[in-house]
């Protein structure tokens, strides 16, 4: 293929590839992993930047998160709202994801919206003390954001409203 052409999929394959995206969603581990193990990039990314590993921690699927772990997923790729997969783990308060991209390496401070600054943009306490210290930086350049300034996206359990303007929901 000559380097100004472009690849073309079929309605078949956009189906596939979307139908991935939604196994992420969905938490199916053991059909999404079949498909990775069978050669589907661990990294495949959507047309918002959202990474298999950012919409399983974002809907809070610690299992998806530790099986995408396994396989190699990077944990440091950023969306194109400047979100992480460990930032989404925050915000969903999901501890189980926190401690597994922890434990592989993600940081806390990575991304335009890094998990530090989700933490404390929502007063998130329980999971901010999983992230350690460090200084949580303001949400965005020039914003000053006091704990608890905007209310907080649930207790534990409960979902976090998925449009809320400071994480954008994948």
């Amino acid at each position: 293929m000559a380097a100004t052409e472009s690849a073309t999929l079929t309605e078949d394959e956009l189906e596939f590839l979307h139908g991935m995206f939604d196994l992420a969603r969905s938490g199916d581990v053991d059909a999404l992993v079949a498909h990775v193990d069978e050669g589907l990039p661990v990294n495949l990314t959507n047309r918002a930047g959202d990474t298999l590993l950012v919409l399983a921690a974002y809907h809070d699927h610690p299992a998806m998160v530790q099986a995408l772990l396994d396989r190699g997923a990077d944990h440091s790729r950023v969306n194109d709202r400047g979100q992480t997969a460990l930032a989404a783990a925050v915000f969903r308060r999901s501890t189980a994801s926190v401690r597994a991209l922890l434990a592989a390496g993600a940081d806390p401070d990575h991304g335009a919206r890094s998990a530090r600054q989700v933490a404390a943009f929502f007063a998130l306490d329980d999971v901010a003390r999983l992230l350690g210290a460090g200084g949580a930086a303001p949400a965005a350049a020039g914003e000053t954001v006091e704990p608890g300034q905007t209310g907080h996206p649930g207790q534990p359990g409960e979902p976090a409203p998925a449009d809320h303007p400071a994480l954008g929901g994948p």
